[in-house]
């Protein structure tokens, strides 16, 4: 009993003295505790909206697949693989540095290339934000995709997916986002609005995808000498329904993400982001409707996704009464769009220019129409000065790289490939093996083996592939 009380003793004494030794937390050590787990929170929230955002690149190729042919469904696979692959290394040596490199202009970065900014006693931050970033650039890659599929030579699409995630993007990008990292854009100083990226994402891909589209020339018997529209309808919608849940959900990672904080904030961003996507499937569903007499399944997804296009630029700058109007037009605007393109013979598989380049356009416009601060001539000019010269680069840059290409490496199939499907002449493979590809007689309304499809072809007959 003794030895216990002692040893009590000698531990209350001990509990005492250390006690003495650390006295009551100050205000400066709670702050500075309160500090670091903000900043943890905000590398959290970071990397798991850039997660969300990557998560993104399978909604793209479950949507490009479904809105295409069964014999392409390969190539759609390896082309969304790339995008990511080959854009996470030419951003990591060029793009980050051209985007958010230090600036001395405004016009482009110029430090950062290879992530030369990190090194490992350093600030870690750089590698959370350049992770958010890079899923970004292989977001605007992955656009040009199905805007340019069933007909592109894949060698050729490597070369142009570098490219983009390399150069164009992340020029356009400094532009408008330079002061994230450090520098800042010209068009950022003139007050520009993108929060998340309608133009800078995405009408950046949706410019570079009209431009490529008009470079590769429609896929065979999509227009008729009449000037007839052809539908070439996909495979599978199931598929493409589930990439466009895919996407709604990875948005939530897209446009909150883009704080790059763990704050309230993304609480609205949040709302306005759904809701914006909502009332674009609802107006795209109506106008279709209203268009064909049915409500047609492949616009009102692509309403959805205008909807969450639109949004992305003035997702923390509106109300969520805004985001309802902002996402409705964008719904609307793109079955119209997607008609317009068609009548003017730029085949578009997916709907691609219409839902990331206009609806892009829109959403960035609407951002200083609706914006909770306030509007004015100057703010909406500002914002159609942006838009205009995301078009002025985007478009001529892309054009001569697709022109190079093509004189170069080459950058359409032959037509015998383009008819046999490039799973099979691109990639050796097919996509489902337990199933034949025919090719379908559009003059003769029946179907027929792959090689009467090439003897019609050969004959200068009109061929459409099923």
């Amino acid at each position: 009993m003794k030895k216990l009380l002692l040893t009590l003793t000698v531990l209350a004494g001990a509990a005492s003295l250390s006690w003495a030794a650390d006295p009551a937390p100050t205000i400066e050590s709670n702050k500075a505790a309160i500090d670091m787990v903000q900043t943890n929170a905000d590398y959290l929230w970071t990397l798991i909206a850039a997660a969300l955002v990557f998560f993104m690149q399978a909604g793209f190729a479950m949507v490009e697949s479904g809105f295409t042919r069964a014999k392409n469904a390969i190539n759609i696979m390896m082309k969304n693989l790339m995008d990511f692959s080959m854009g996470s290394i030419a951003f990591w040596a060029v793009g980050f540095g051209l985007m958010f490199g230090a600036s001395s202009t405004g016009w482009f970065g110029t430090s950062g290339f290879f992530l030369s900014d990190f090194s490992p006693d350093g600030d870690p931050w750089v590698l959370a934000f350049w992770m958010f970033q890079a899923v970004f650039a292989a977001t605007a890659a992955t656009i040009v995709s199905g805007a340019m599929a069933e007909r592109t030579k894949f060698v050729g699409y490597l070369i142009y997916s570098a490219v983009l995630s390399a150069v164009i993007y992340p020029i356009f990008g400094s532009w408008a986002w330079g002061s994230l990292y450090h520098g800042g854009g010209w068009l950022e100083g003139l007050g520009f609005i993108d929060f998340a990226g309608s133009t800078v994402v995405h009408s950046v891909g949706g410019w570079a995808a009209l431009a490529g589209a008009i470079v590769l020339g429609p896929r065979l018997g999509k227009y008729g000498k009449d000037g007839a529209v052809r539908p070439i309808l996909g495979h599978n919608m199931p598929l493409a329904a589930l990439g466009v849940f895919i996407l709604w959900l990875g948005w939530f990672g897209f446009n909150p993400g883009s704080t790059t904080a763990a704050s309230t904030d993304i609480a609205m961003i949040f709302v306005n982001t759904n809701l914006a996507a909502a009332a674009g499937a609802i107006m795209a569903m109506g106008t279709s409707w209203i268009k064909f007499g049915k409500p047609e399944v492949g616009m009102t997804l692509n309403g959805g996704l205008a909807g969450l296009v639109a949004i992305t630029s003035p997702c923390a700058t509106v109300s969520p009464s805004s985001a309802i109007l902002i996402g409705a037009a964008a719904g609307v605007i793109v079955v119209l769009s997607v008609l317009f393109f068609d009548r003017i013979r730029v085949d578009d598989p997916v709907g691609a220019i219409s839902v990331h380049g206009v609806c892009g356009a829109w959403g960035t416009l609407a951002a200083g129409i609706f914006n909770m601060g306030g509007t004015s001539i100057k703010i909406i000019g500002v914002q159609l000065l942006g838009i205009g010269a995301c078009f002025l680069w985007v478009f001529p840059a892309a054009f001569v790289m697709f022109k190079l290409i093509d004189m170069t490496v080459g950058l359409r199939v032959s037509p015998e490939e383009e008819m046999e499907g490039l799973d099979f002449s691109e990639h050796g493979g097919t996509a489902y093996p337990d199933f034949s590809v025919l090719a379908y007689e559009s003059t003769g309304g029946g179907f027929a083996g792959p090689k009467a499809g090439r003897a019609k072809l050969a004959a200068g007959e009109a061929v459409e592939q099923s």
